[in-house]
């Protein structure tokens, strides 16, 4: 497996390691050994086959787009992957399924060896495609609590992945959330570990289940980059590292079945990732037992040389990055290309590295049947000779039923909703008769789409004006802009006061828009200098609570914003999180009362936009206290929302009074629907640890149940916790679990807290590894 000549061998090889009979590790081996070094690197790369002439969809993108060679010459050693051939530019279903085949297609016929590429493609809010489903933002599932719709969703894309011959998919985001001015905020499912663990989880199953490749982004610490701003460098103790950055990485892998890591561009105490062999290789490899594919985001090996200044060249990123433990160059050659080659050639860098990450690269795609005879570059949806449709009924069910459970109401002064057949009703603001103010900056007429102005969008996407049209059919709808969404023009305030007057109650809806490296308000590269709504909406705002007119505040974002005396005047507060195709439905039909809200905060709201940055996850001095004049109390705290019925909590306790280090205790409560329409309320479980060797957090969710109700009905939910979900790092860096005592809170939302249940936990301390228990069961009984 070290031949490095490069030239090829004198007979072809024995076709044996095409035998799907044989055991995979012989296969791979019997292949490597048939190599050639140029045919080894081959396959250590992508290549995009169309890069946009519009706007960028990656990172310094046009600056790295050197010529190839042409694509005969490029692909006769083989391809490692093809990068979007469907989310590159507005392709119709049935040709890119074509174009894809017909690729694989001649790189099988024009290389010696004849071995598909892995084709891999964005996923984040459904398949980033022309005509796909467009499904809520990454933080609207967080909103949702719910684990089992994510799975059935993420296994939904996943499903029309496979059909057309894609094997890969660059999601989830694992990245917790740290400083909502971050413009990828709105990637992430919010600002706890186990909320992130849990959901991302989900999502990761969904894609295995369906057969494609989940890549677990970004790996790791990206989202704590100084002061929110993309790509900054981390300045994060290795504390915090361990107990709030790794823990959805470790369960997604463990519990996920995840089979590919993506490396995070923000270097973490100086060093980036992408050439750090102790995070991609002793901690990912070695600690956590990752043995799948390391794929590098789109050119992270580059920035190592161009923004990071780690490396003097292409080479020198090449090799730092293989060294690492970076299997695959994304999204097109350019350091592992001809560079590689130079460093292996003088034996810079060793045979057995390359063989290495070739290993893993090719036991993937012999996983994925690409290495077996017979192989069939036809994707099933073009074998099945029907018409391919990226966007089925079935599909937009599950984006509505996505939709209308992460629909979060804020508040509801005096019970101004429901609203109750209005007379007139005022639309105003710029989020109200504007699509991309309800899709993700990865949703593709946001992330592409805006590049090609003349294409049609693809799918069926109404406005919130349109929606409130037909959710309230017998109203007066009138409507105004009032200002855009960004820019500072209070020219059409006036009008949009006039058009409140007139009206019984207005709907002033506000928001982002999404998109990449400057070219939205929320996204990719979109970073805010603080949390004030974008442009002059917060103007628009104050405008429209003058008239006296009940305000309905809808807010359309992919951050949560603040919003300081709003809340005092405003009749109503809905917060949605682009909440995609269907989104627009989903929150009309909560101001109708058709649909009863569920959806709790994932992250806090903060009360003022400037500040420091600050979560729900503290340690008791990040509150207010009398030694600051700072007050960071949030105006809406994480696990907020409220529903349109009652739940009475009953009967708190815990399963025993005593935890042993190694045990588990349970911890139940019995929800009751008091009110006079079905709902569902999310139980939420905390631990509490008065006393500890290292400071702490006040509190940190270990446990959530999405609880659905009838009127009247009620369920126990039990939680069965075991003492592992209490470790955390201690001293020594070492994960423990420490006795002393301990409260379990249950509660309604992080600082509406129903029952405290304290457990005494006993025995010496131990140390866990990463074989510790990573998730707390939970059993919903009706009663």
């Amino acid at each position: 497996m070290t031949n490095p000549t490069d030239q090829h061998p004198a007979a072809e090889p024995a076709a044996g390691w095409r035998d799907p009979a044989r055991p995979l590790d012989e296969r791979v081996r019997e292949l490597m050994d048939a190599m050639t070094l140029e045919e080894k690197v081959a396959q250590l790369y992508g290549v995009w086959t169309a890069i946009s002439e519009g706007e960028e969809v990656a990172p310094n993108q046009h600056e790295f787009a050197e010529p190839l060679p042409p694509w005969e010459e490029l692909t006769k050693p083989g391809l490692g992957q093809l990068t979007r051939v469907f989310g590159t530019g507005p392709v119709e279903p049935e040709t890119g399924a074509r174009v894809l085949a017909q690729t694989q297609r001649g790189i099988v016929e024009g290389s010696r060896l004849g071995i598909p590429a892995i084709a891999h493609e964005e996923c984040l809010t459904g398949f980033t495609a022309w005509q796909a489903t467009v499904f809520p933002i990454p933080l609207a599932w967080g909103a949702s609590f719910d684990a089992e719709s994510v799975h059935a969703m993420s296994r939904g894309i996943g499903d029309l992945m496979r059909s057309v011959g894609v094997h890969q998919g660059l999601s989830p985001v694992l990245d917790v959330s740290f400083d909502h001015r971050w413009g990828r905020t709105e990637e992430t499912i919010g600002e706890d570990p186990y909320l992130v663990a849990a959901l991302g989880t989900a999502y990761v199953r969904g894609l295995e289940d369906a057969g494609i490749v989940s890549t677990l982004k970004h790996f790791a610490g990206y989202s704590a980059s100084g002061a929110g701003r993309n790509h900054a460098p981390v300045r994060m103790g290795p504390r915090d590292f361990r107990d709030v950055v790794l823990p959805p990485f470790e369960t997604a892998l463990r519990e996920g079945g995840a089979r590919s890591v993506m490396n995070s561009y923000a270097a973490v105490d100086g060093v980036p990732p992408a050439a750090d062999p102790a995070l991609m290789t002793d901690l990912l490899r070695g600690t956590l037992g990752f043995d799948g594919t390391v794929v590098a985001d789109y050119f992270a090996v580059s920035f190592l040389e161009t923004t990071q200044g780690v490396a003097a060249g292409p080479g020198e990123a090449a090799a730092l990055a293989l060294t690492a433990g970076i299997d695959v160059e994304l999204p097109t050659v350019r350091c592992y290309g001809e560079p590689l080659l130079e460093r292996i050639r003088s034996g810079e860098v060793p045979m057995a590295v390359v063989d290495t990450a070739l290993e893993r690269v090719l036991r993937q795609k012999g996983e994925l049947g690409l290495l077996d005879a017979g192989w069939d570059p036809e994707p099933q949806a073009l074998r099945a000779g029907t018409t391919i449709d990226f966007d089925p009924p079935h599909m937009r069910a599950l984006a509505r039923t996505m939709a209308e459970r992460s629909v979060v109401l804020l508040d509801n002064r005096a019970g101004a909703l429901p609203l109750t057949a209005p007379a007139t009703l005022a639309v105003v603001g710029p989020a109200a008769d504007e699509v991309l103010s309800l899709m993700g900056c990865y949703a593709f007429p946001n992330h592409v789409g805006v590049a090609h102005p003349d294409m049609e969008l693809g799918i069926e996407l109404p406005t919130l004006l349109d929606a409130v049209r037909t959710e309230f059919p017998d109203a007066e709808v009138t409507t105004a802009q009032g200002c855009p969404v960004q820019e500072p023009d209070r020219s059409g305030i006036a009008d949009a006061v006039r058009v409140a007057q007139d009206a019984d109650v207005v709907l002033a809806v506000l928001g982002d828009i999404a998109g990449l490296f400057g070219r939205g308000t929320s996204g990719e590269g979109c970073d805010a200098d603080d949390l004030r709504l974008p442009g002059v909406q917060g103007e628009l705002l104050d405008a429209l609570l003058e008239t006296g007119k009940p305000v309905v505040v809808v807010l359309l974002t992919g951050r949560p914003y603040a919003l300081g005396g709003v809340v005092d005047r405003a009749a109503a507060i809905v917060q949605a999180f682009f909440p995609g195709e269907e989104g627009a439905g989903a929150v009309t039909g909560v101001l109708s009362g058709r649909v009863n809200p569920s959806g709790k905060l994932p992250v806090q709201v903060a009360s003022t936009p400037g500040g420091a940055p600050n979560t729900y996850l503290h340690a008791a001095l990040g509150a207010k206290s009398g030694i600051s004049a700072a007050d960071p109390t949030p105006v809406f705290p994480f696990g907020h929302g409220l529903s349109y019925t009652s739940f009475a909590w009953e009967d708190g306790v815990t399963g025993a009074a005593e935890l042993t280090a190694d045990g588990e205790v349970t911890v139940s409560v019995t929800v009751r629907n008091t009110g006079d329409r079905d709902g569902a309320e999310i139980v939420q479980l905390y631990l509490h640890d008065p006393v500890a060797s290292v400071v702490r957090p006040v509190r940190q969710l270990v446990g959530f149940a999405r609880v659905e109700l009838a009127a009247g009905a009620a369920a126990q939910v039990t939680f069965t916790v075991h003492a592992d979900r209490t470790s955390f790092t201690g001293r020594d860096m070492q994960r423990v679990v420490e006795p002393g005592d301990l409260v379990f809170q249950l509660g309604a939302s992080s600082e509406d807290l129903r029952f405290e249940l304290p457990v005494r936990l006993t025995g010496e301390t131990r140390v866990v590894g990463t074989d510790r228990v990573l998730s707390t069961p939970v059993e919903v009984r009706s009663l």
